[in-house]
């Protein structure tokens, strides 16, 4: 059989999307793009826009696959599968649980056979093959699902449930695997990885993980998925600054800067404690690329809490922010608050935010012209080949011979160029 696949959403989606792949090869079937028997969707729900994504998604690939067995998985058909049965374009709907069942129901029903699945209470980790998507270069390993938090404008945990850890025992074995097969750089994902280990017996840390993980492989570089500041204490600092091969680059999520939006967005910290969590990364790692998550225009924000944002953002000098304008999720509490901002301030807003970050991580780039690094390429992007280094940013190396996908290569950094820096060969 030949099947596709389609993914929307996050790095945990692409890491089981990738998952859904090689087991589909290991039953015997190939993976092709297009003129397939069988095509699995994997969709996000994280906003509303996401949301229509999905519907225009399936209406898209039943189009292009007249013929195919069609079935999506995935948070959208866990949270509301009743609205993807509506497009009358899925055969099959599996939700985010039982992942590994999907291929054998396309199988059954691909051959006329009664197949049916539906959006599941998972309980259980259940455990799916690391590896690396197509066209990248980095592994990805899932290493949590689920969250406790429920912040007021997140469908996730009813998505995902509540936290589940993969083993340690299991992390080392899939690590062990990756690094047989090649790989360089493996990521360690998850939907709220700062609560890895929570569910265990014994309880184990983030921490702790890495601790036990990355000495055990010194010639492979790991990255931390997005992490909550809460996680950054000075036990997480101290231990993980003796880990050379654990990438400089901490994704630490935070939404707003002000105290009063936070408390109505159901976060748990402060900016103030936000800010240490900052100061503890660079006391011990004084260049580290820290990155962050922005929400503006959340329901009540006031141009004076806007600007307390805007001016947190300068104090953290972050090397990136990616930020959004608030979307109405329904089936949240956040829709339902009081004060909701029309979009046109919300763009306005999103634009204003986006012009310091720029300033921010340009100014945070200029100071890595003249090092020197060693650089994954991964993809070739007009005339450059586009590289990871151990830091948040991308590098731009030109083209030529001696440059390969996933072979690691020095570089001395040049210049600025798009959102990374070019690079120059050694």
């Amino acid at each position: 059989m030949k099947f596709a696949f389609f993914t929307l959403g996050c790095k945990v989606n692409l890491f089981e999307t990738q998952a859904l792949e090689q087991l589909a090869q290991a039953r015997g079937h190939e993976i092709v793009d297009k003129d397939a028997d069988a095509v699995i969707i994997n969709t996000c729900t994280v906003t509303s826009v996401s949301d229509h994504k999905n519907i225009r998604a399936l209406h898209r690939l039943r189009k292009d696959n007249p013929r195919a067995v069609i079935a999506a998985c995935g948070c959208f058909a866990q949270t509301d599968p009743e609205r993807v049965r509506a497009t009358g374009e899925v055969d099959l709907i599996c939700g985010t649980g039982n992942r590994a069942e999907v291929i054998a129901l396309c199988e059954a029903a691909v051959q006329g056979e009664t197949a049916s699945c539906c959006a599941s209470e998972e309980e259980r980790y259940e455990v799916l093959p690391a590896g690396v998507p197509r066209g990248r270069t980095r592994a990805l390993l899932k290493i949590e699902d689920g969250c406790n938090n429920f912040c007021t404008y997140c469908i996730i945990p009813y998505a995902r449930g509540r936290v589940r850890s993969l083993p340690p025992v299991l992390a080392e074995q899939e690590t062990a695997r990756l690094e047989e097969q090649g790989v360089h750089e493996v990521v360690l994902t998850g939907i709220e990885i700062a609560s890895y280990g929570r569910d265990l017996q014994p309880v184990v840390s983030l921490t702790d993980l890495l601790c036990d993980l990355l000495p055990a492989h010194p010639e492979m570089r790991f990255r931390l998925g997005s992490l909550d500041p809460r996680v950054v204490d000075a036990d997480f600092c101290s231990r993980l600054s003796g880990l050379p091969n654990l990438a400089r680059h901490f994704h630490l999520s935070l939404q707003s800067g002000c105290d009063s939006v936070l408390q109505r967005m159901g976060r748990k910290y402060t900016a103030e404690e936000y800010y240490q969590a900052v100061e503890r990364i660079r006391a011990v790692i004084p260049d580290a690329s820290i990155t962050t998550d922005l929400i503006v225009g959340f329901p009540g924000e006031t141009e004076e809490e806007f600007a307390e944002t805007l001016a947190f953002l300068e104090r953290c000098a972050f090397a990136a922010v990616h930020v959004f304008p608030f979307s109405v999720r329904e089936g949240t509490r956040a829709a339902k608050l009081p004060g909701q901002l029309a979009q046109q301030e919300k763009a306005a807003r999103a634009e204003r935010a986006k012009a310091v970050a720029l300033r921010l991580s340009e100014a945070y780039r200029h100071g890595f012209v003249g090092r020197e690094l060693t650089v994954l390429p991964e993809h070739r992007t007009d005339g450059f080949w586009a590289a990871h280094g151990t830091y948040g940013f991308p590098i731009y190396i030109e083209e030529e011979e001696r440059v390969k996908k996933n072979e690691p290569v020095e570089v001395r950094l040049e210049e600025l160029h798009r959102d990374g820096l070019r690079g120059k060969i050694l």
